[in-house]
């Protein structure tokens, strides 16, 4: 079964955009996919400061996304862009480092405002870096991932359509792919 790497650029790990992530994990887990997840801010931060590509911890990060069929690239947007944390992975990952890889971009801000953030910011790295099949993405609103009085985190029934669609063309689209590539 195809591999799929989320990529969580979120810098902190308490964040509500982890409920979105976590039912993206479990949506494609159920359909037999192998998930895995990088955490940037778990990743050494001088490592990342200082572009240290023979890090082990960058190493085995990067070995992650090379073994990957398909990527999911998850981050709050902070100031019209996604988070530097994420920015920093990015910059270490080798020049071709997502050629032949479909990614889905999911994004989550404090308004509409900036939901051009996906096209504008990170779809021109995504490509610099080889990814050429990147899908629309999903961006949400803080409104729509938002804590209840019990302090556990609910995502609003129109996001949860919005991102059913969109990871069942990613699956689709990464069931194509990983048959094409099992192909003699």
């Amino acid at each position: 079964m195809a591999k799929i790497v989320v990529i969580n650029g979120t810098p902190s790990l308490v964040s509500r955009i982890n409920a979105v992530i976590e039912y993206a994990e479990n949506g494609l887990g159920g359909k037999g996919f192998e998930v895995e997840r990088i955490n940037v801010a778990e990743l050494p931060p001088e490592d990342l400061i200082h572009t240290k590509f023979e890090s082990e911890a960058i190493v085995k990060a990067n070995g992650l996304v090379a073994e990957a069929d398909a990527l999911i690239i998850v981050s709050p947007v902070y100031k019209a862009s996604y988070t530097g944390v994420l920015k920093t992975f990015l910059d270490l990952i080798p020049q071709k480092g997502l050629a032949g890889k479909i990614v889905l971009p999911l994004f989550m801000g404090g308004s509409l405002a900036h939901l051009l953030t996906i096209d504008y910011a990170l779809k021109p790295v995504l490509s610099v870096l080889g990814a050429r099949h990147i899908l629309g993405g999903v961006y949400a609103v803080d409104p729509q991932v938002a804590r209840n009085d019990a302090g556990a985190v609910e995502i609003a029934d129109e996001l949860k359509l919005r991102l059913d669609n969109a990871l069942g063309e990613f699956a689709e689209e990464t069931e194509l792919k990983a048959g094409r590539k099992a192909r003699p």
